[in-house]
Order: structure tokens, then C-alpha cells, then sequence
């Protein structure tokens, strides 16, 4: 008698615990969820990389950028370009500027890198030439020898 009141007690308090979960796991369903752990595939702007980033990252980037997803490698090359333009210029100067380079670089190098390499030197021999036409004083840039622990190679 005694071990049926037991068993009994013990399905009641099983059928009250279903029946409670039940309602949690309705609440639950009910209940929309936006997880912001959610990750999503963004393609920068600028150079084309693919990231994968949550929600509120993208969010974040975009409102730095003047609503453009740029990726991290971009950003330090714009945030770079802010410093070396004037304090009036806006980010969005900036953001114009390097997704230009990137537009040439990726229609240029990427298709042709010996066109690519042509262009490199005419530019350094165009700025070389403006350089010496500026009548600035030459300014040395050479790397001078230090003393070495080896000063010579025997063979």
C-alpha cells in the first residue's frame, strides 16, 4: 500500500513537471528571437575580402564609414589617408580616395601585372622628376654601414 502511494506522489509531480515545461517551451516559441551572435558573410567595399561578422559589428563599421562595410586592412588604409589629408576633409573623402586605389589596383595588377609593373616605375620616375625639378635640397635617404661582428665572409 505504502509503495503505491509513492509511486502515486512520484507520477504526480511528473505529470506537473511536464505540464509546466510544456508552458515554458510555448513561451519560448512565442517569443521571436534576434540573436546578435548571428553571423553573416560581408564583402568589403573597397578591395572585395569576404569576412564573416555579427550583426552589431557590421552595424558598428558601417557607422564609421560613412554607411560602406570596409574591411580592417582598409580601415587602417583610410584612417591613415585622414591623417595625411586636411583636419576639414571628411571620412568620406577618404573612404572616396582609397576605393579609387583599390579600383585601380584590382582593374590594373590583378588583371595585368606587368602593365601593373610599368606603371609602378613611370609613376617613382614621375615623382623623382618632380622631386629634382622642386629645387628642394636633396635629402639623403641611404643606409650607412654600421660595424658589423663579421666585417667579412671566408670562404
Amino acid at each position: 500500500m505504502e509503495g503505491q502511494r509513492l509511486h502515486k506522489a512520484f507520477s504526480d509531480v511528473s505529470i506537473e513537471f511536464n505540464s509546466y515545461m510544456n508552458i515554458i517551451d510555448e513561451i519560448a516559441l512565442a517569443i521571436p528571437t534576434t540573436s546578435t551572435d548571428e553571423v553573416e558573410e560581408v564583402s568589403c567595399e573597397c578591395c572585395g575580402l569576404k569576412e564573416d561578422c555579427t550583426k552589431p559589428y557590421i552595424l558598428k563599421i558601417k557607422d564609421a564609414h560613412s554607411g560602406r562595410w570596409v574591411c580592417g586592412l582598409c580601415s587602417e588604409a583610410v584612417k591613415e589617408r585622414l591623417t595625411k589629408l586636411s583636419p576639414r576633409s571628411a571620412i568620406k573623402e577618404a573612404l572616396s580616395s582609397h576605393m579609387e586605389f583599390c579600383l585601380k589596383f584590382n582593374n590594373a595588377t590583378r588583371l595585368n601585372p606587368k602593365l601593373s609593373i610599368t606603371c609602378a616605375m613611370k609613376e617613382i620616375a614621375k615623382r623623382s622628376l618632380e622631386h629634382r625639378n622642386s629645387g628642394k635640397p636633396p635629402v639623403s635617404n641611404k643606409i650607412y654601414r654600421t660595424t658589423s661582428c663579421v666585417p667579412r665572409i671566408d670562404h
